[in-house]
């Protein structure tokens, strides 16, 4: 179990930004792929990715990678694997699979043969006893990524995505996931600012995810802290090692390094942020308060804005260009490697945050305007980074960009803008941190 090798999932775009991150907690270079990381790690290194990591999917663990042709190599390639030293025939187990260009006709089918490799193999090593297939709640996530020709079999370390944290119960419409909140810290470079005591403030704070995951960044509470993980019930699980790093975990975290607020135009989902808040072990290290972002105020003098606006009734962000991707991609997934659902896919995939079609686009096209002429007048020093699927933000805003980072938001491709403020003027020179295009 010290030598495997390991690949997180991950949104489009954050590929580097997980790598560094990897190599953080690992102490291994990764090595970046569309849409995902692979490493070579320990078992311990892959409870430590659970623990740790804010920006990763999943952790899988590599278990076969072979060159196929028909169903009959998919079935030989599940059949020649271990199952036996990772789980019982007493366990539940699900296969769910993805493919980039395969040529099989039916990976439905193609998913039948690698789950009854699977049964065949617990049969031949325990006397005609196999575990059984729960395709809601698994013990056990086999996934099998296909290319042309290539099959590769992983089984899944983390159980429910890592997104879920364990805190978030009380949601709004089309959350923001967490990963993509820690995404847009990572590559606004808070998560370092705030080591020198740079506020954050999210003025359209929805039920507070940005702002939370940034209040235990600051805190250095460990995303995962708070959550059960699939690899408990493995067999090479050791319930002391675990508890050991967690102890581990809960000895770093600190008081904060940094402020951070949140406000937003809804009561109801400021009170659904500090409820979720309050189970993150953050509620001492985030403050939060109603008020519309045309009128609120800075709560600091100067700090870093992390903002992902409202798509819904109050304003549509995306314009001519949202709604193209929303026709391009209506309904359609993303799957655990970042690409597009083939049909006839059976994986269960992830969604991005969804673009609602209500609101008027004369709204839309008064909002930004306005929020930019109140952040050139109220927010100088301050550096905002607004994710938006709309290419055209910073012309309705009426700002220059001083970086665009491209980053994808489930199958909907986005820019993290970054617009540095200077009182009446709409171009700034860097304040905060270094910016780069």
């Amino acid at each position: 179990m010290n030598q495997l090798q390991l690949f997180l999932p991950c949104a489009a775009g954050v590929e580097a930004l997980l790598a560094a991150e990897a190599l953080r907690i690992t102490g291994t270079a990764p090595k970046a792929w569309r849409a995902g990381v692979q490493l070579a790690g320990s078992w311990r290194d892959a409870m430590q990715l659970n623990l740790h990591s804010r920006l990763a999917q999943r952790v899988l663990i590599e278990l076969a990678h072979n060159q196929y042709r028909t169903e009959q190599d998919l079935y030989n390639a599940a059949a020649n694997v271990a199952w036996e030293i990772w789980f019982t025939p007493k366990q539940t187990f699900k296969v769910e699979i993805t493919a980039q260009h395969s040529p099989l006709t039916s990976l439905n089918f193609a998913a039948l043969k690698i789950k009854d490799a699977i049964a065949d193999r617990f049969r031949h090593k325990h006397d005609d006893v196999r575990p059984s297939v729960d395709t809601r709640w698994p013990d056990v996530r086999v996934y099998v990524h296909l290319t042309v020709d290539t099959v590769t079999v992983y089984i899944d370390t983390s159980g429910e995505p890592l997104f879920k944290r364990g805190w978030r119960e009380d949601v709004g419409e089309a959350p923001l996931k967490e990963t993509l909140a820690a995404a847009m810290i990572a590559a606004s470079g808070w998560d370092e600012l705030c080591k020198q005591g740079v506020a954050l403030y999210d003025p359209c704070c929805g039920s507070g995810t940005i702002a939370i995951e940034a209040a235990q960044i600051a805190c250095n509470i460990a995303p995962g802290i708070h959550r059960k993980f699939a690899f408990q019930k493995y067999l090479p699980f050791q319930a002391h090692v675990w508890d050991g790093l967690l102890d581990q975990a809960e000895a770093l975290i600190t008081e904060p390094t940094a402020e951070v607020f949140g406000s937003d135009v809804s009561f109801r989902m400021v009170d659904f942020a500090e409820r979720n808040a309050e189970r993150a072990g953050v509620a001492g290290a985030v403050q939060f308060r109603g008020g519309d972002a045309l009128e609120r105020m800075p709560p600091v003098a100067s700090g870093v804005m992390l903002v992902n606006p409202p798509y819904g009734e109050r304003i549509e962000v995306a314009g001519a260009a949202g709604a193209q991707k929303r026709t391009q991609f209506q309904g359609q997934a993303i799957d655990e490697f970042g690409q597009p659902v083939q049909s006839g896919q059976t994986s269960e995939q992830p969604r991005g945050r969804e673009l609602a079609q209500t609101g008027s686009g004369e709204e839309a096209s008064d909002f930004f305007p306005k929020l930019a002429t109140h952040w050139k007048k109220n927010y100088a020093g301050w550096t905002a980074h607004v994710l938006t699927p709309d290419l055209k933000l910073p012309n309705k805003m009426r700002l220059k960009e001083s970086r665009r980072v491209p980053m994808w938001n489930g199958p909907i491709e986005c820019r993290l803008f970054r617009f540095d403020m200077v009182a009446g003027s709409a171009r700034a020179k860097p304040v905060l941190g270094s910016a780069s295009n």
